[in-house]
């Protein structure tokens, strides 16, 4: 039976960049995928792109790309498929093309785009598309004027399309996160996108999803890690897949972390709502009916993931600006420090109640005492020291601003145990919301195009 070997060698934009390197040193694949995009990333690419046409991708990319070059030249069949282009995939591709010409490197550039709705967003609106939020039903037209940017999430079609002309990397816009193993595997094994297809497709979205984050199914965040499990070295995924959709998951053999039914089950549970209802822009696949058996060291293999139909609609997934925040922290130590430090809380927003500013919303947390999981996990006894963080969030930045400056003030007016001031004023930052809405398939045009 054929097989081909999807390696995933970046979870989101900020992964280790060693990573990526290394899995295409060791784990002898046929292709290598690259997922860099989340919903606050594509927000922060479209204020990139406003202030510079040609930024709004992924930097780090071209980092990786020059480093993967040796390798390129040394593995011709290697193919990478990364989201990286971001707003701007076929800027991104032509410093790509720049950067594998000066190292020689003769892999053809496709770009995958379309996905990017905001030049059409009003004519999308006015032909009846009104981008409802998904969990309130509200119309965009509330946030209009508040919207940096608004993407479709493309599926693993445009990305066999690209293939077949030939590329060698592909470079796409927002993409879902496990198209980007679906499409390989789909353009390799000849599949197609209608009825026949459709248990296949849900098999390699299973693999798509599982190996997505990265050393997160590999023993990233496993629940019984420790130290023998080398997360140090840990290393990145392998999913391996058949023409009839099994495969099996895996890393490369020496490197750190692990591979079993635990590590493999809870990331396949991973951002899943209903298991027996996966959507993504190929299919609807059904988790619950995979089947996991460890077939080897660090080697689980998988088998039975089905399909649950399709949808007639894309994810869009819209980012607005909505206000202004800071968060600021203090080192609260001695007996009853929780409280103190909850107090201190209280304190620094009273001050400022007195000064006449107030916040549509804020938070305070002693960290340390069970507040980042509020109710979840109790301390056994008192501790000793803990971490207040104190956040607002409103639209007005001079009210943000003035918060920023109340923290300083307690390590000589506060509690007796208080410190930690050492790093200047919290920063004030911009806001970016998220809308997530659907949009027909119909009103969406990939486009692909050869670099």
């Amino acid at each position: 039976m054929k097989w081909v070997r999807i390696g995933n060698g970046c979870g989101f934009w900020g992964d280790n960049i060693d990573a990526p390197i290394r899995l295409a040193e060791e784990g002898r694949l046929d292709y290598l995928t690259l997922e860099y995009l989340a919903e606050l990333t594509m927000s922060i690419l479209a204020v990139q792109k406003a202030k510079d046409p040609a930024a709004g991708f992924a930097s780090d990319f071209l980092d990786v790309l020059s480093r993967l070059a040796p390798v390129l030249k040394d593995q011709p069949h290697l193919k990478i498929v990364t989201n990286a282009g971001g707003m701007n995939p076929s800027g991104c591709a032509a410093r790509a093309r720049e950067i594998l010409d000066q190292e020689g490197t003769h892999h053809r550039v496709a770009v995958v785009s379309g996905d990017d709705l905001m030049p059409r967003l009003d004519d999308l609106v006015a032909g009846g598309h009104g981008l409802n939020h998904l969990d309130t039903g509200e119309p965009i037209a509330k946030i209009r004027d508040k919207v940096v940017s608004a993407n479709a999430y493309l599926g693993a079609k445009p990305i066999v399309d690209a293939l077949k002309t030939g590329a060698g990397i592909v470079i796409t816009g927002r993409v879902a996160d496990a198209s980007l193993t679906v499409g390989p595997a789909a353009f390799e094994f000849g599949w197609g996108f209608g009825e026949a297809d459709l248990d296949r497709l849900a098999a390699a979205t299973v693999a798509g999803h599982l190996i997505e984050c990265g050393a997160q199914v590999t023993g990233g965040l496993w629940m019984d890690a420790d130290y023998s499990t080398r997360l140090g070295a840990v290393g990145y995924p392998v999913a391996e897949i058949a023409e009839d959709g099994t495969f099996t998951i895996t890393k490369p053999p020496g490197t750190g972390g692990a591979v079993n039914r635990e590590t493999v089950s809870e990331q396949l549970l991973y951002e899943v709502e209903d298991p027996a209802r996966y959507y993504t822009p190929d299919v609807v696949a059904d988790f619950t009916s995979a089947q996991l058996r460890e077939t080897g060291p660090d080697v689980v293999s998988v088998s039975g993931g089905s399909a649950n139909g399709v949808t007639d609609t894309y994810k869009v997934s819209v980012a607005y600006r909505d206000g202004y925040t800071a968060a600021g922290t203090l080192l609260i130590f001695g007996p009853k420090a929780a409280e103190k430090a909850r107090r201190s809380g209280a304190i620094i927003l009273e001050k400022l109640r007195q000064a006449g500013v107030w916040f549509a919303e804020s938070y305070t947390e002693a960290l340390g005492a069970g507040d980042c999981v509020p109710g979840v996990m109790k301390s056994a006894a008192e501790p000793a020291e803990v971490v207040l963080r104190v956040a607002v969030r409103d639209p007005r930045k001079a009210a943000v601003e003035r918060f920023a400056k109340e923290f300083a003030p307690l390590v000589t007016s506060g509690f007796a145990g208080t410190t930690g001031y050492t790093t200047g004023r919290p920063p004030v930052r911009e806001v970016f919301a998220y809308w997530p809405a659907l949009i027909a398939k119909a009103a969406v045009y990939p486009r692909v195009e050869v670099a």
